[in-house]
C-alpha cells in the first residue's frame, strides 16, 4: 500500500477519533474532577477548585515531608523524624487532605472515579522529588483478597499503575502482599491502627529478586498516622529493599510546622 493509502486510513481514523470524542463529550461534558462545573476539558478542576487546592511544596522535612513554614535550610529535619524514625527512607505526597483533595480521593476509592487516578498520579510524580525516576519499581500498598472482591480495586494500585505508566518505571502489583485481613483504619487511633496492621503484610514467595537490593516507590492514596506504610515497609526491608520511598498522593496535616 502507498504511503497515501496509510495517510488515509490515518486521517479516517483520526477523524473517527474525534467524533468519538465530541460523543463523549454531549454524553458526559467535561466538569471540573472536584466539583463537576463545566470546563473546557476532562481531568481538569475548575478555576476556584484550583485555587483552594493546596499542593505540598518545599521547604520541607528531609525525611517526613512535613512543610516548614520557614526555609531554613537544606537537608532539615522535623523533631519527629528525629525522635521517631520511621522505617521508609522518605514520605512525599502531592497535597494535603483537605478540600478539594479529600473529594477526588473519595471518588477514586467509594465513587469508582478510576478516570481520576491519571491525573493525581502525574501530581504524585512531581512531587516525588525525582524518586520514581531514581527508583528499580513501584508497588502499591495491597489489599487483601477478601477485601478486593467486595471493593472490586485498590486505588493504591491504580495510582501505581499510572505513575509506572507515565513514568516507564516497572509496575509490580503482586510482589507484596497483604496476607491478614484487617479491620479498616478508618475511626483507629494510631496504637490501635499500628496493631491492626502488625505482621499484615509480606512478600510473595518467589518475589524476593524483586525487593532484594532495590530502590523501591511504595504507592498509597492517604497518610495519616503511617502505621500501614510502616508496616508494608517492614515486610520490604525484611526482604533486603535497599532504599523506600513512599508516596501518596494525600497527606493529613494540621499545619506546616
Amino acid at each position: 500500500m502507498g504511503l497515501n493509502g496509510w495517510d488515509g486510513r490515518w486521517e479516517l481514523g483520526s477523524g473517527l477519533l474525534r467524533s468519538l470524542s465530541f460523543v463523549v463529550d454531549l454524553v458526559y461534558p467535561p466538569g471540573c474532577a472536584v466539583c463537576g462545573v463545566a470546563t473546557g476539558r476532562h481531568r481538569g478542576l475548575c478555576p476556584k477548585c484550583w485555587s483552594v487546592m493546596r499542593f505540598i511544596e518545599r521547604p520541607y522535612c528531609e525525611v517526613l515531608g512535613v512543610p516548614f513554614a520557614h526555609d531554613l535550610g537544606p537537608g532539615l529535619l522535623s523533631a519527629a523524624a528525629i525522635a521517631n524514625p520511621p522505617p521508609f527512607d522518605r514520605l512525599r505526597s502531592a497535597a494535603f487532605h483537605d478540600e478539594p483533595a479529600r473529594n477526588l480521593v473519595h471518588g477514586l476509592k467509594y465513587r469508582d472515579r478510576t478516570d481520576l487516578a491519571p491525573m493525581m498520579a502525574s501530581w504524585m510524580l512531581r512531587a516525588s522529588d525525582g524518586m520514581v525516576e531514581r527508583c528499580d519499581a513501584i508497588l502499591p500498598v495491597p489489599l487483601h483478597r477478601g477485601r478486593m472482591l467486595s471493593r472490586k480495586f485498590n486505588q493504591a494500585a491504580e495510582l501505581g499503575r499510572h505513575l509506572a505508566q507515565q513514568s516507564g518505571k516497572p509496575f509490580l502489583p503482586a510482589t507484596l502482599l497483604r496476607i491478614r485481613h484487617t479491620r479498616q483504619q478508618v475511626g483507629l487511633g494510631a496504637k490501635a491502627r499500628e496493631d491492626n496492621v502488625r505482621g499484615a503484610f509480606a512478600v510473595a514467595s518467589g518475589h524476593e529478586n524483586d525487593v532484594f537490593g532495590k530502590r523501591l516507590v511504595l504507592v498509597d492514596d492517604v497518610y495519616t498516622t503511617g502505621a500501614t506504610v510502616a508496616a508494608a515497609t517492614r515486610a520490604l526491608r525484611k526482604a533486603g529493599a535497599a532504599d523506600i520511598t513512599v508516596l501518596t498522593f494525600a497527606r493529613a496535616i494540621a499545619e506546616t510546622i
